[in-house]
């Protein structure tokens, strides 16, 4: 038998979470956030037929290249959102946060809701989890035993990983699109039927207006420098949530809030800055609270860091500059592991 000390010990830190909770909840900051998102859905889609519009009155001309640049921000804003609705933090029924989420992620960007969420709850039930979380099972290596293990192009790669980094970003936008439709035409998701028919109106509807207004080397190079962007976009406001930080083992035991706060990062700003991540910038609070509404995020933060503090908790959060320099330094410092002899 364990000694009690130690079961007492576990029922503690079962205990941590519980307490945060009731304060975070005592607080409000779970209550849903509806006018907020109605207002920035509204200002975002109004940009985006901004956009278009625009597009349609350039006509054939090589400025509309500008265009393509906006639009890749764009469609990061309502990956954010769709991201969101996937989470539930907009409505409080499922239903209706399902067909936000379709149509914003489907019809919109033409990245499907239900792969995403399905793909997305895997990494925040096991966050940085070797071959439980998706995120970090892709070519690049996050821990030294990974990178011993690659072999051929996936050597090479993962050797020069750091550099590589973003330059393979530009293929993100690329593969949430290939993933998405994967997803819905082999995965168990819900609503295969109308998520399939959402993806295909937008990609139809998306190539039919650029090759109509564009010449077709125009179209060409439009929509390489729109989905490269859009990619490089996505990828480098995900890159600082948990690269660098600590890295588990698939039998690890680590209670809930300790798994999320030792695994993410956070990026402290401005309000632009929390924009322009999509509040994923809170990636610890959001990991703890995923239903919380994203306007809430900014002003839990300070809750949780003093909370961290209380128990003795290691609470990781940076500038924009110091939160690259660590992930793209941990990836550089893994790629080194490449090709060496694995550990007996």
């Amino acid at each position: 038998m364990r000694p009690v000390a130690e079961k007492r010990a576990d029922a503690a830190r079962g205990s941590e979470f519980a307490v945060l909770l009731r304060r975070v909840r005592e607080a409000g900051l779970l209550e849903p956030a509806v006018p907020q998102y109605i207002t920035h859905t509204a200002v975002t889609v109004g940009l985006l037929l901004g956009c278009y519009a625009l597009l349609i009155g350039l006509g054939d001309s090589w400025w509309t290249l500008g265009i393509a640049v906006a639009l890749a921000a764009l469609f990061a804003q309502f990956a954010f959102l769709g991201h969101d609705a996937g989470h539930k933090q907009i409505f409080a029924s499922r239903k209706a946060n399902h067909v936000y989420g379709a149509l914003v992620g489907n019809l919109l960007i033409g990245v499907s809701i239900g792969w995403w969420t399905s793909n997305h709850n895997k990494h925040h039930a096991h966050p940085n989890t070797e071959d439980a979380d998706p995120d970090i099972m892709g070519i690049l290596a996050h821990s030294g035993a990974r990178a011993r293990m690659a072999s051929g192009v996936k050597r090479l790669v993962v050797r020069h990983q750091g550099v590589l980094f973003f330059p393979m970003l530009t293929l993100e936008g690329l593969s949430l699109r290939i993933s998405s439709w994967r997803g819905v035409l082999r995965w168990p998701i819900p609503n295969r039927g109308w998520e399939a028919a959402l993806l295909a109106s937008h990609a139809l509807g998306y190539l039919l207006l650029v090759f109509l207004v564009l010449s077709p080397v125009k179209a060409l190079v439009f929509v390489a420098v729109h989905q490269a962007l859009f990619g490089l976009y996505m990828g480098t406001t995900f890159a600082p949530n948990h690269k660098g930080m600590a890295v588990l083992s698939a039998d690890d035991t680590t209670g809930h809030l300790r798994k999320q706060v030792l695994t993410s990062r956070n990026v402290l700003g401005g309000r632009l800055l929390d924009t322009a991540f999509g509040g994923l910038n809170y990636q610890v609070e959001h990991h703890l609270f995923p239903s919380m509404p994203r306007p809430h995020l900014r002003r839990a933060q300070p809750m949780v860091a003093a909370y961290c503090a209380e128990i003795g908790l290691p609470y990781r959060a940076t500038g924009f500059v110091a939160s690259y320099r660590e992930a793209l330094g941990h990836l550089h410092a893994v790629g080194k592991e490449a090709g060496r002899a694995p550990s007996a």
